[in-house]
């Protein structure tokens, strides 16, 4: 399996070992071989930009291997493509962390996903240990982090929701991206046409769009839901964070961004400013500041008043 140097792989080749999941593009199989992988078989193969998935394959590729392996920890990034006589099927991706998924209480396995972190702890997920405060500010520094490093290589993530983002507390607060081939280039086509989820609609974006802005409105929304422990928390509504988990400074700070975010499209703030609030320190903004006006010259002290016969000087040949 030549999964990890981004060839393509035939799906003929792939030892399936069972079914994990279904969703709305495509279904989620465990594949024998090294290391585990997955396999996420579009449900409609025909409608798959095959470059557009090829060129995120590449990006991973070209990364340096310290970024490589972030991005390997931190998001289910495609490796390669899956083909089929020619067509793009699907991809191969790694497993999330075994930290990011609990045991029910009849033994099966689920994932961790951020909808733990936005209501209050239930009996039935009673194995989904809670955050502190203080770990609750550390995952919400976690997904700006994560986000603000994607907007930084190009990237814009579209599809962001409770369900498409894990956390874990083990060893330290940490979160992995699914859906990863919803990603797209900046100024280039997605892999599948925009996917967008219920309760995280950018309302003020263009019909269709998947841009950084609205990345930026739905990670403000990401924000102040895990904040304030709130599933349906939205800026043009006070929010009001879970006590202890930020203080004095970083409340103003935060609640200042989060008004900002409820903006005209164009206008939200950046994922470098949520990171600059959660860490408590101030912005400073720097205006350009008019030169001192000139005192006025007397000019009379230099030339007598103007009356003053002005001579020759003599050169010598």
């Amino acid at each position: 399996m030549s999964a990890h140097d981004g060839s393509d792989v035939t799906q003929s080749s792939l030892k399936m070992l069972g079914r994990l999941s279904v969703g709305g593009q495509g279904e989620v199989h465990e594949v024998g071989g090294p290391g585990g992988l997955l396999f996420k078989k579009y449900l409609e193969p025909h409608k798959v930009d095959g470059d557009a998935l090829a060129s995120l394959v590449s990006l991973r590729q070209a990364l340096a291997p310290a970024e490589r392996d972030r991005l390997d920890r931190e998001a289910a990034w495609p490796l390669c493509r899956v083909v089929d006589s020619g067509r793009v099927t699907g991809f191969l991706m790694r497993r999330a962390p075994a930290t990011m998924s609990w045991r029910t209480g009849k033994g099966d396995s689920k994932l961790i996903e951020l909808s733990y972190l936005l209501r209050a702890p239930k009996a039935a997920w009673q194995g989904v240990r809670q955050p502190s405060p203080a770990e609750r500010h550390a995952l919400t520094v976690a997904i700006v982090e994560l986000f603000q490093w994607l907007h930084a290589m190009g990237l814009v993530v579209g599809d962001l929701s409770q369900a498409n983002v894990l956390w874990s507390l083990d060893p330290g607060p940490s979160v992995h991206l699914l859906d990863c081939d919803g990603i797209r280039i900046t100024g280039r086509p997605p892999v599948l046409d925009q996917a967008d989820t219920p309760d995280w609609l950018d309302p003020h974006a263009p019909p269709g769009s998947v841009t950084v802005d609205s990345d930026r409105y739905k990670a403000a929304l990401m924000i102040g839901r895990v904040l304030a422990q709130d599933a349906y928390a939205a800026p043009d509504k006070p929010l009001d964070p879970v006590a202890g988990v930020l203080d004095e400074r970083r409340t103003a700070a935060v609640r200042r961004l989060w008004a900002m975010a409820d903006g005209a499209y164009g206008t939200r703030p950046d994922l470098g400013q949520w990171r600059t609030a959660l860490a408590g320190r101030d912005t400073i903004r720097l205006i350009a500041t008019r030169p001192a006006a000139r005192p006025a010259v007397d000019r009379s002290r230099f030339d007598g008043g103007g009356n003053r016969e002005r001579g020759t000087i003599p050169l010598r040949d």
